[in-house]
C-alpha cells in the first residue's frame, strides 16, 4: 500500500476550501510577472515532453488545459488542436497570456480563468485534458483527478508532467519548502512520488498507457504520465 499524499508540511492534504483557493491564487498573481521572466530550467526536456504532447493530440480534438500558467505551453500546442482552452487560477497569469496571445494568430485558442480544483468544464467535453507542472499544487489531489476527468470524453486523455517532490532531496520538502511558506516564497504543495501518483490516478479510474522522464539534466524527479478515460464506466457488480 502506498503511503499518503502529504503537504510539504508533512500533513495529510486537505479538501479544497474557498480560502486555500483564494490563497493560491493571490500568491499566484504575486509572482506573475517575475514567473513569467524566468527562464525554463530545463530546455531540452521542455522541448522534448512538448514534441511527445504534440504527436498525441489532433487538430480533430478538442482540448482543454488546466494551471496553464502565462499560457507559454498553450501557445505551443495550440495548432495541433482545433481548440484549446486554457485556465489559470491567477488573474495575472491569464492577463499575461492573453498579452502574449495578442501577438499570435492563434483563433483556435482561448484563455479562461478557472481553478483546477473546482470543476472546469462540463461533462465530456474535451478528447484530452493537459496538467503541466500543476497536480502537486492544487489543494486536492483526488479532487482535481476527478475534475478533469468529468471534462473529458469516454476515451480521452489526461496528459500531465508533475514533479515528485519525495523524490527530491527529503531535505527540500521536509525543511526547504516548509521554510520558503513561512516567508512568502513558495506556495502549498502536495508531496508524493511517481507511484504514489499513479496510484491517485487508478483510483480514479484512469487507465495508465505511459510514464516516461523527459529531463536532460541528470536525475530527473518530474515524470510524464498519459492515462485513459475508460470508454464506459464499470459495470455493476
Amino acid at each position: 500500500m502506498h503511503s499518503p499524499i502529504t503537504s510539504a508540511s508533512g500533513h495529510c492534504s486537505a479538501a479544497a476550501t474557498p480560502a486555500a483557493m483564494t490563497d493560491k491564487a493571490r500568491f499566484w498573481n504575486r509572482i506573475a510577472r517575475k514567473y513569467a521572466n524566468d527562464p525554463i530550467a530545463d530546455l531540452a526536456g521542455y522541448e522534448r515532453t512538448l514534441q511527445r504532447v504534440q504527436a498525441l493530440l489532433s487538430t480533430q480534438h478538442e482540448v482543454l488545459e488546466i494551471g496553464c500558467g502565462t499560457g507559454t505551453t498553450a501557445l505551443r500546442l495550440a495548432p495541433a488542436t482545433r481548440r484549446l482552452v486554457a485556465t489559470d487560477v491567477a488573474e495575472q497569469m491569464i492577463a499575461i497570456a492573453g498579452e502574449k496571445l495578442a501577438s499570435h494568430t492563434l483563433p483556435q485558442l482561448h484563455f479562461r480563468l478557472a481553478d483546477a480544483d473546482a470543476p472546469v468544464a462540463e461533462q465530456g467535453s474535451y478528447d484530452a485534458v493537459l496538467a503541466f507542472n500543476l497536480l502537486h499544487l492544487v489543494t486536492d489531489l483526488p479532487q482535481a483527478l476527478s475534475s478533469a476527468i468529468n471534462a473529458l470524453k469516454p476515451g480521452g486523455l489526461l496528459i500531465s508532467k508533475t514533479p515528485c517532490l519525495n523524490e527530491m532531496n527529503p531535505l527540500i520538502p521536509k525543511l526547504a519548502l516548509p521554510l520558503m511558506r513561512a516567508i512568502g516564497k513558495a506556495p502549498p504543495v502536495l508531496c508524493f512520488d511517481a507511484h504514489q501518483l499513479q496510484a491517485a490516478m487508478t483510483e480514479q479510474g484512469l487507465q495508465i498507457l505511459t510514464v516516461e522522464r523527459h529531463g536532460s539534466k541528470g536525475k530527473d524527479w518530474r515524470v510524464f504520465i498519459v492515462a485513459r478515460k475508460p470508454d464506459a464506466p464499470p459495470l455493476a457488480v
